[in-house]
């Protein structure tokens, strides 16, 4: 099924969405109380994580659950501004969109967590690579972390 909406090609294509993307970042920042809270913290915490890491990975791992966070967020709001679009009228299946949308969002915080005392470790390796005795073995990290999944 073609699209009356998706006319243009090329660059002109990729200029429209980046202006369609600050378009939906400026409405969220605009009219989500939770997004503009998430991306106060954001921008306390990417630089907190970029210190606080260790390693790229760790880094990459604490700044990445940090834009998710924002990322699932912008998801459960378009949702629910796309059923509020239809009906602001109570439907079991509006609902349930809107209970999935938010789940997502509470399982990824709960998933944040994780991910922060995961990351703040020492990075697994079986030789530090420097001579120094400062790095974690693997098979003691795995153990650690599965107690921390819960697995």
């Amino acid at each position: 099924m073609h699209s009356p909406h998706k006319v243009a090609t090329g660059a002109k294509r990729l200029i429209n969405a980046a202006r369609y993307s600050l378009e939906g970042f400026a409405a969220a920042a605009r009219h989500e109380a939770a997004f503009r809270q998430e991306l106060l913290l954001a921008a306390i915490l990417l630089p907190l994580g970029l210190w606080l890491g260790k390693s790229g990975v760790e880094r990459a791992l604490l700044a990445g659950s940090v834009l998710l966070v924002l990322v699932v967020e912008l998801l459960n709001s378009a949702v629910e501004a796309a059923i509020d679009r239809i009906s602001v009228e109570h439907h079991a299946l509006a609902k349930r969109a809107k209970d999935l949308g938010s789940a997502a969002k509470i399982y990824h915080c709960g998933d944040d967590a994780f991910l922060s005392a995961v990351a703040l470790w020492k990075t697994p390796l079986t030789d530090c690579g420097d001579g120094s005795q400062d790095c974690t073995d693997y098979s003691t990290w795995t153990s650690k972390w599965l107690e921390v999944r819960g697995g």
